[in-house]
């Protein structure tokens, strides 16, 4: 069995790929409820499983120090409650009867060949009483601080770009800081009551037991941390190397990548992993478009509020397209940056016809449809020449110019 294949409970499973997890992480959570489940507050269980959490980690720690932080957690945990109780509370709907990684008995996630993370529903040493039903975004929020605990921040910026692409909840990114750091309390908590399981109190045990401890620890302040997020507006016609160049940004530097196909596949309830020959012609009129546009500003300003880093993905042939995503970096006082992909006609040509030789597409008909965004681009004004660097995407390195120019970018504002 693949981590692709169906599995019942208690069945270990064949290590998964990131991206064979996410495929089934969001299918998981994207299944329906039935009619007769009674859902119960969201916000209730959300705090009823913190205060759980951090009642566990106080009553086995005896540090001063450890005590005083854990304690500023708390208060940073109960002012996230405050400020997000009415987000919380709207996303009663998306509660589910589990987490989904105990519906199995192994979980394992596995990149190029190495084991790197591996989660059982039998992991906790003590039993613990998890609420019935929870935000889906736990799970998300455990992956990524199992990742990163182990430095793997590569993988968890990938974690996070491709749930959020693959289920269309972006609206998840305004807790996920609060959901990670009580999945790092539930860290805490686990190798605390492995000490005090162990039956042994050798110097070693305990000195690797309050290590492994203040990892988790550090990692929960470090997403307790307030952030200044850039937007990054890719512009450039059909084979400018947007997509490809803007994938970087993911790894590299944490941002979440916004796609204009995507978010008009998702906006006309088309999978993300669509192919485009198989999509109606009336997602792309005029009217679609437009709505594309809108959805892309009103998820780049969710995910700038929630403090990550956004890059888009779009044509952004007219000035108030790009102006329209801009302003929701400058209404909040945060950094924007446009980059546009340039390239000469030759070699625009030649990848289009690339692009569709191997898609199976007309060529002619692309080639077109390259012109027309050429005939249909509107120049830069001078006050988006303030926020501009262009970038030949033919240039040898183009992927590491790119990050450089976006860290100076961010560095000098």
């Amino acid at each position: 069995m693949t981590g692709n294949d169906a599995a019942s409970p208690d069945t270990a499973l064949e290590p998964f790929t990131l991206e064979e997890l996410l495929d089934v992480l969001a299918e998981f959570h994207a299944e329906p409820l039935p009619p007769e489940v009674a859902l119960p507050d969201a916000l209730s269980v959300l705090k009823q499983r913190s205060e759980a959490e951090h009642s566990a980690c106080k009553a086995l720690l005896s540090g001063d120090e450890d005590v005083q932080r854990l304690a500023s957690l708390k208060v940073w945990l109960d002012q996230e409650f405050d400020r997000l109780a009415p987000i919380i509370e709207v996303r009663q709907d998306r509660l589910r009867p589990s987490r989904w990684y105990m519906e199995y008995s192994d979980v394992r996630l596995c990149d190029n060949g190495r084991l790197v993370v591996a989660q059982s529903a039998a992991q906790d040493p003590q039993p613990f009483d998890y609420p019935e039903m929870a935000d889906p975004g736990h799970d998300l929020a455990s992956l990524r601080v199992e990742l990163e605990l182990r430095g793997e921040m590569t993988l968890s910026h990938q974690a996070l770009d491709g749930y959020l692409r693959r289920s269309g909840d972006y609206e998840l990114a305004r807790i996920l800081s609060l959901l990670q750091v009580i999945e790092a309390m539930a860290g805490m908590r686990r190798v605390l009551q492995r000490r005090f399981t162990s039956g042994h109190e050798r110097p070693a045990l305990m000195a690797e037991t309050m290590n492994a401890f203040r990892r988790y620890l550090t990692l929960a302040e470090r997403h307790a941390e307030f952030r200044f997020p850039p937007l990054v507006i890719g512009v450039g016609v059909s084979g400018s190397g947007k997509s490809r160049f803007t994938k970087t940004l993911v790894g590299r530097l944490g941002a979440v990548r916004l796609s204009s196909d995507v978010q008009r596949m998702l906006l006309h309830g088309f999978s993300p992993q669509a192919e485009g020959d198989g999509l109606p012609a009336d997602i792309y009129t005029r009217e679609a478009t437009d709505k594309t546009y809108q959805r892309l500003a009103t998820c780049a300003g969710i995910l700038l509020d929630a403090g990550y880093m956004v890059c888009v993905d779009g044509t952004f042939l007219e000035r108030g397209q790009r102006e329209l995503l801009r302003w929701q970096a400058e209404a909040r006082g945060l950094p924007v940056l446009l980059v546009s992909f340039e390239a000469d006609d030759e070699t625009l040509r030649r990848r289009i016809s690339k692009r569709a030789v191997r898609n199976e597409r007309d060529e002619s008909l692309s080639l077109a449809v390259l012109a027309a965004q050429q005939d249909a681009f509107e120049d830069f004004t001078d006050e988006e020449r303030l926020h501009l660097v262009r970038l030949d995407s033919t240039a040898d390195n183009a992927a590491e110019t790119l990050a450089s120019l976006i860290e100076e970018h961010i560095r000098v504002l």
